[in-house]
């Protein structure tokens, strides 16, 4: 059964900085698509940040500067380096997969519990 498991949220004041790491857990053959998706109240999920297996990244245009997604392939492991935060980035951040378990197999996706950022001002 493939798990994710994500950490480092936290509550910090506008300019701070925090870390999400998500580790991915299970039979693994490869790993397509590593992202991270927000969440906040009243608002729809949305996607902050993807990395592909080549190296390429996205990102959405409100954190461009500040974000940083990277991932270490050999533990499946993929973080989110975030800085200068600021009030409007509180939300709840989400891991996002998309894998594939053994050779023959077809792409699946899978989802982190979510861990929550708070940025007071």
């Amino acid at each position: 059964q493939v798990q994710l498991v994500e950490s480092g949220g936290g509550s910090v004041q506008a300019g701070g900085s925090l870390r999400l790491s998500c580790v991915v857990s299970g039979t693994i053959h490869s790993i397509n698509i590593m992202a991270w998706y927000r969440q906040a109240p009243g608002l729809q999920r949305e996607l902050v940040a993807e990395i592909l297996s080549g190296g390429t990244t996205n990102y959405a245009d409100s954190v461009k500067g500040r974000f940083t997604i990277s991932r270490d392939n050999a533990n499946n492991t993929v973080y989110l380096q975030m800085n200068s935060l600021k009030p409007e980035d509180t939300a709840e951040y989400y891991c996002y997969v998309d894998l594939l378990r053994r050779l023959g197999y077809y792409y699946e996706s899978y989802w982190g519990q979510g861990t929550q950022v708070t940025v007071s001002s």
